[in-house]
């Protein structure tokens, strides 16, 4: 059987984590199995190294910041490696370039396009333990580049797809996936199993389990994926297209305080102006999350919106700088803010869960100024310092529904 292994950075913090990660790999290799292992850099380098870049820029080159971050896990895979030689097995270390990993070009979010195998497979043939770098890739420049945070998970998904693996196991510092954030919600339970549409929206609304990415790239490829702990032998969460489980009102609850909200007013009532700022937005590869558009007294329109807090600077100054395309507009930022959400194939077919959501957030006293819905989850859009408050508020409201 081939097994893809991927653990995060507070697996592989320390030497001794290390270690353990070794031990668990080799384990699962003289099982018989051909093992490849995908890992994140150690611990909190890359935000060592985020903050270093930003003493020298509010705004460091996007290249330049791919070729810092991926040094991070260069170093973690050559020490998985050596100790994994140390221990008496086989073992070799290879980055983005050495597989290859080909991506598109844009810095700092790439997104992978081909994978070529035959280095793997031929380590692999040679009964090897191959330890790649997760994050990262080469794009036809012959630079480095990253998937964005998180991406190790869909390093690991795709080398699953694309070496055809039997199972791709992702190791994280909780035992699986959870009705919420345990650290947050301390009565969250533990889900034996999740559908992938489920997943997805978890990934997306700041649930820090999976990459959104490499969810949405396990349904496309049917990649058996499992959630496990890299601390325990604790059984995880099994992500797949159906479950057993019959379908309650919501699955869990999620919260992102990784966001930030812009509104751009004076925007003229026409076809066009909405049009011109969002393809604007999406050139410069800018993923808007929730948007409310209205229109003022003045006869002027309002669009109102969310993205990633990283990304709030670099936008504000893009719309500043495009008075030509967007018109005499008003652009106000606030970092101050964070998401709330309820997930579940439930949310659709059941109207009253709306209802107890916002009745859980007024019963704690919590204002909501945006709102939007899909099939599968309802997100409210709050103050940053009231998330915690409401994702047990909110968790509490439906923990009945898991009993």
């Amino acid at each position: 059987m081939l097994v893809v292994m991927k653990f995060g950075g507070s697996s592989v913090a320390d030497l001794d984590k290390i270690r353990n990660v070794a031990e668990r790999c080799i384990r699962k290799w003289k099982e018989g199995n051909r093992v490849v292992v995908v890992l994140s850099a150690m611990g909190k380098t890359t935000d060592r190294l985020l903050a270093q870049a930003g003493e020298i820029s509010k705004m460091p080159s996007r290249r330049e910041m791919d070729m810092l971050l991926a040094t991070g896990e260069q170093v973690s895979v050559s020490l998985m490696a050596m100790t994994m030689i140390q221990m008496g097995v086989t073992a070799i270390s290879l980055n983005a370039w050495q597989v290859p990993m080909y991506t598109n070009s844009t810095y700092q979010n790439a997104k992978l396009k081909r994978i070529d195998c035959e280095r793997i497979r031929k380590e692999l043939d040679s009964n090897k333990i191959v330890v790649v770098t997760g994050f990262q890739g080469v794009n036809k420049y012959d630079d480095i580049t990253t998937l964005g945070r998180g991406g190790s998970d869909t390093t690991a998904v795709a080398l699953a797809a694309a070496l055809h693996a039997d199972l791709c196991e992702i190791y994280t510092d909780v035992d699986g996936v959870y009705t919420a954030d345990p650290r947050i919600v301390p009565n969250a339970r533990k889900m034996p199993e999740v559908t992938y549409e489920e997943m997805l929206e978890f990934a997306s609304l700041g649930a820090k389990v999976l990459h959104n990415r490499c969810v949405e790239m396990a349904r496309r490829y049917n990649v058996k994926l499992v959630v496990k702990s890299s601390m325990c032998e604790a059984e995880g969460t099994v992500v797949k297209e159906k479950t057993k489980m019959e379908k309650m009102l919501i699955s869990g609850v999620a919260g992102d305080k990784n966001i930030a909200k812009i509104t751009v007013a004076g925007m003229k009532d026409d076809p066009e102006s909405t049009f011109r700022l969002l393809n604007l937005l999406s050139s410069k590869g800018v993923n808007i999350d929730v948007m409310i558009q209205s229109l003022e007294k003045d006869g002027t329109k309002t669009l109102t919106f969310t993205v990633a807090k990283p990304d709030m600077i670099m936008i504000e100054e893009l719309l500043k700088n495009e008075g030509e395309i967007l018109g005499n507009v008003n652009i106000k930022c606030k970092e101050d803010v964070a998401k709330v959400s309820v997930v579940g194939a439930g949310v659709s077919s059941n109207p009253g869960v709306a209802a107890k959501m916002f009745e859980a957030l007024s019963n704690a006293g919590i204002n909501t100024n945006m709102v939007t819905t899909s099939e599968i989850r309802i997100t409210a859009v709050i103050k940053e310092a009231e998330l915690e408050l409401a994702m047990r508020a909110v968790h509490d409201r439906f923990a009945a529904e898991w009993e």
